[in-house]
């Protein structure tokens, strides 16, 4: 609201005028007319710069713009002084009061009505209050986990109660009051690292590894609602994105489906249906192609079967299967089965307690833990595992994929819930919070073998855990490429992109009797030693293996034979063929992860 005044003909400096509503030190001011304002300046100079200000009255707001013999000069009629003050609290009276600024943090309140928006909104109806929508959709109150929370295996319940009898016939072997068995675990963790040795005797034979959950490389077992990216006909094989940096692939023997499915909506998620798997190199030509089976942008729910491994994605399946600790639950589906592990007598046990406990509308494998366990503990499991299944088919009708439903425990959980067992003479543990978790969850589901696990005080005990039990020498020679045989032979152990070799030599054995027997006894050693180092570094895919060279085919037969009986104590799935006359023995191992190499450098930091 400043204007300037032109400059004048005697080349004065302009004299900028202010007006002020309701100034109060112009009473005694003289008014001044049209001309003395433009024309007289020097009147204006001698005023103090309060004086200066100029004004607004009524009459001049209301008086038009005059335009005088020059373009560029503007008049300004003044008024009295003591009409400015009293225009100025008229307008003062008449303006709404001005609200606070908002601050980062306030709730924004309605404004009050102003005296003209009162006026106006009389002759209207009341206007209801607009009711806001709360963040996070609809059915945001309906649950108590948050949305997009994945569901937890469900590891604290009430334990069972099981009688003297039982818990003496299930509580293993013990000599003077301390247990037995044949083999050991022990878990050390270290800065968020997980290491887990299991020892034969002191020997170690196998040996896992888990950094902190991550649902990036640690997501075998999860379970996603993902979405399918593309479809490889000449692949028979399709791309689904799980919400992980690299897309998962699933293969079409991996598909179960039901003649239903192909005529239905493809773009809603379809649950897993009874079918028999079969093989993506097996499938027969007359079944369904996978791009009718599934298409672009669609939701399907799966399982991730294996752990993403260098540059490739996770595999998946669409058979979904929650594991317990007695029972393996399928939804959906009319799996039955009891582990071949088991006795003729206890097989047939089991089946009658099955035949009660197995839901109408889900499958059930009992697994090889469940020998001697009772009714109860395998209706509890199934009961669980219900629980889990219901929770997840809850947060698949809210969630979009892709997203994370179902989050298997840490790897410790998951190692001692399978492989535990009345053989094992003690599980150790150096981690406070680990160790309550784990004796919390046996006592729940087998409190016959609770009082097996112990913990390793770190500022008690002198030596460290894996320290104390030797496992990190033995650690320390896992991880090397070269590895010595009793006898003063050696294996060389190359990893290569495509496959693994293993070169057999005599180093330091000399033999005594021929080179024959010499060459056979080596191969023998090397032969042991090649399944505890494939089953301890956790070698997978194809593996080559250059024995020494033999001419009499029985010992060439013999190393194959024993080699196989060395593996059979592997859990994992291997397949051996014949020894070539160059001899070399080709065989694969199925992978599960990276191995032991990649977990080189973080070893080397905990020993």
């Amino acid at each position: 609201m400043t204007e300037e005044e032109p400059k004048n003909s005697n080349n004065e400096s302009p004299v900028r005028r202010r007006r002020t509503i309701g100034g109060n030190g112009e009473a005694e001011k003289p008014p001044i007319e049209e001309k003395n304002a433009i024309n007289a300046p020097e009147a204006v100079e001698n005023d103090s710069p309060k004086q200066r200000k100029r004004t607004l009255s009524a009459d001049s707001a209301a008086q038009p713009k005059q335009s005088s013999t020059s373009s560029n000069r503007r008049t300004v009629k003044l008024g009295d002084s003591s009409v400015k003050q009293s225009d100025s609290a008229n307008r003062r009276s008449q303006r709404p009061p001005r609200e606070p600024k908002p601050k980062v943090g306030d709730t924004r309140r309605p404004a009050a009505p102003s005296s003209e928006a009162a006026e106006n909104d009389s002759s209207n109806e009341p206007k209801t209050d607009r009711k806001r929508r709360r963040r996070g959709g609809r059915n945001r109150a309906t649950t108590n986990r948050r949305p997009g929370t994945p569901v937890e295996a469900i590891l604290d319940d009430a334990p069972v109660t099981l009688d003297e009898a039982q818990l003496e016939r299930r509580k293993g072997r013990e000599r003077k009051g301390k247990p037995i068995g044949r083999y050991q675990m022990l878990v050390h963790v270290d800065e968020g690292v997980t290491h887990i040795a299991v020892l034969e005797g002191r020997s170690l034979i196998e040996h896992y590894v888990s950094r902190p959950s991550d649902d990036v490389s640690e997501i075998h077992g999860n379970i996603y609602l993902g979405k399918v990216q593309n479809v490889l006909p000449g692949m028979e094989a399709a791309f689904v994105d799980i919400a992980t940096p690299k897309n998962a692939v699933l293969y079409r023997g991996d598909v179960t489906y039901d003649r239903e499915d192909l005529d239905g909506d493809k773009s809603q998620s379809s649950l897993p249906k009874p079918k028999k798997q079969r093989s993506r190199f097996s499938r027969k030509q007359d079944g369904a192609r996978i791009e009718d089976l599934l298409k672009a942008h669609q939701s399907i729910l799966c399982q991730v079967t294996k752990n993403p491994i260098a540059h490739k994605g996770a595999r998946l399946s669409t058979e979904v299967s929650l594991p317990g600790r007695f029972v393996v639950l399928v939804p959906n589906s009319d799996t039955y089965g009891i582990s071949k592990r088991l006795g003729d007598r206890e097989r047939k046990r089991l089946r009658g307690i099955l035949d009660k406990v197995k839901p109408a509308e889900h499958g059930v494998i009992v697994r090889t833990a469940a020998q001697d366990v009772t009714a109860e503990e395998i209706e509890r499991d199934v009961r669980r595992l219900l629980d889990q299944w219901q929770q997840i088919n809850e947060l698949v009708t809210s969630a979009k994929a892709p997203s994370l439903l179902f989050r298997e425990p840490e790897l410790a959980v998951r190692v001692i819930r399978e492989e535990f067992n009345k053989d094992y003479r003690g599980i150790v543990i150096d981690d406070l919070a680990l160790y309550e978790q784990v004796k919390g969850y046996m006592e729940a589901v087998t409190p016959a073998l609770a009082d097996r696990i112990e913990l390793h005080d770190k500022a008690i005990e002198p030596l460290p855990l894996f320290e104390k039990h030797h496992v990190a020498e033995q650690l320390r020679k896992a991880v090397d490429q070269k590895v010595w045989l009793p006898s003063g032979g050696s294996l060389v152990i190359d990893y290569t992109e495509a496959l693994t070799v293993i070169d057999v030599n005599t180093g330091k054995n000399v033999g005594k009797s021929n080179l024959e027997e010499t060459v056979f006894q080596n191969n023998l050693e090397a032969a042991e030693e090649i399944a505890k180092q494939l089953r301890l570094r956790d070698i997978g895919g194809i593996i080559v293996i250059d024995f020494i060279d033999m001419e009499i085919r029985k010992n060439r037969d013999e190393v194959v034979k024993s080699f196989e009986k060395a593996l059979a104590r592997d859990k994992t799935r291997t397949h051996v063929s014949g020894i070539s006359e160059l001899g070399l023995v080709e065989m694969t191992r199925r992978r599960t992860g990276e191995g032991l190499q990649q977990w080189r450098e973080a070893i080397i930091a905990a020993l």
